[in-house]
């Protein structure tokens, strides 16, 4: 029997709440014996100042792009993003790319991620995957403008699917976001990802979406400047269009698990809407990214007024400049410090799980589980997060 003792347990089960000076005992395989109040901390054989949290759950990452980082000019925008991308993201070789995205890989697990929901575009990174501790589904993320293109690209994908199958990894299609695609591969990858039950979509990430709703902005002349078509003009937020292409694969109510990612733009009516109609719903935040990129973070005052499910994700190393979740939590304390850390670790550890239907392993320090344990440190005088707050996994 291991035992840990430390400032603060949240084991997220029933409440935010933390255990103050609790433990928590479990097994050499990690698995949860029993939570509890320590009558003497300093009697404690293992006793850390900081937090004891369940093994993270990093809900959005592209970890293929590791090899990006520090590459990149910040606060261009989304089609100063995407020209970049276009522009860097063969810059290094294959080799260098497998080598970078396993030392994130490893670095992820050791800050103490249990489980990922990490977007591919190629196979770079299935082998690594495979051999990893850290749970991972992998979205196989399509992009294409033009309709008659849209066969061709599932045909492609799925050939993509078929190999991480052959290598033991849970991956499936699933669409990027509303302008990088035409609105029949958006609607055949959204077909795709439905099918395996998991969706992740880059949703109302940038003003730029505006090309939805009027047919203008940047990323409109972006695209045109480059000879590509471009999406219908629907006079409606973008995240509508999107709920509309689904319907064309079967009537509402949608019961399958849908991720929508970053949401800096999220207004109530598209809120209301999707939550009408998504009935496993879950909202990323990947504030890091969303400053690198825009210099501008989600709307979560409004998200936690309307009580909807957060997750918490670190989004790639081409629009960070580390992958670390703690950092996250930071950013968003700093954005928005009335949030209780026990909150802000629901999102990034519980609801993270329930989105891949890990819940019932990790997401909670609960008796029969195996969540991982990670300890936070160097949190202030009354627990909340500091600017040097780290994590390391401890099982």
């Amino acid at each position: 029997m291991n035992r840990a003792a430390a400032s603060y347990i949240y084991t997220l089960e029933d409440s935010a709440t933390p255990l103050v000076n609790g433990f928590v005992e479990y097994d050499d395989d990690g698995t949860i014996v029993r939570t509890g109040i320590s009558g003497d901390p300093s009697s404690e054989a293992t006793f850390y100042e900081g937090a004891i949290v369940p093994g993270f759950v990093n809900a959005h990452c592209h970890v293929e792009l590791s090899h990006l980082r520090g590459k990149f000019r910040k606060g261009t925008g989304m089609a100063g993003f995407i020209d970049q991308i276009n522009e860097l993201r063969d810059s290094s070789s294959r080799e260098d790319k497998i080598k970078c995205l396993a030392y994130w890989m490893d670095r992820l697990w050791s800050q103490g991620v249990s489980a990922m929901a990490d977007i591919s575009n190629c196979d770079d990174s299935f082998a690594v995957k495979a051999a990893s501790p850290m749970y991972t589904r992998t979205f196989l993320e399509v992009f294409g403008t033009e309709p008659e293109d849209c066969g061709a690209v599932i045909s492609s994908v799925l050939e993509l699917k078929r190999k991480a199958g052959e290598m033991g990894i849970d991956a499936a299609p699933t669409p990027h976001a509303c302008y990088t695609m035409s609105p029949e591969l958006l609607t055949a990858a959204s077909a795709e990802a439905l099918k395996a039950g998991y969706l992740s979509y880059h949703s109302q990430e940038s003003l730029e979406e505006e090309m939805i709703m009027h047919g203008a902005g940047a990323m409109y002349e972006n695209r045109r400047r480059y000879g590509m078509s471009t999406p219908p003009v629907t006079g409606r937020p973008s995240l509508l269009y999107f709920l509309d292409r689904l319907e064309k694969i079967h009537p509402a109510p949608f019961e399958e698990h849908l991720l929508l990612v970053h949401n800096v733009c999220l207004t109530r009516e598209a809120a209301e809407a999707a939550e009408a109609v998504l009935k496993n719903v879950w909202w990323a935040l990947c504030p890091l990214s969303n400053r690198f990129i825009h210099n501008a973070v989600p709307p979560v005052r409004l998200m936690r007024e309307m009580g909807l499910r957060l997750t918490v994700g670190t989004d790639s190393l081409s629009s960070n400049d580390t992958l670390d979740m703690v950092g996250e939590l930071f950013c968003l304390q700093e954005s928005f410090p009335e949030i209780p850390l026990g909150e802000m670790l629901v999102w990034a550890c519980r609801n993270g799980a329930e989105f891949l239907s890990r819940d019932d392993v990790m997401g909670t320090i609960v008796p029969g589980k195996k969540p991982g344990l990670v300890l936070v440190d160097k949190l202030d005088g009354e627990g909340r997060l500091t600017r040097d707050s780290s994590s390391e996994r401890l099982v």
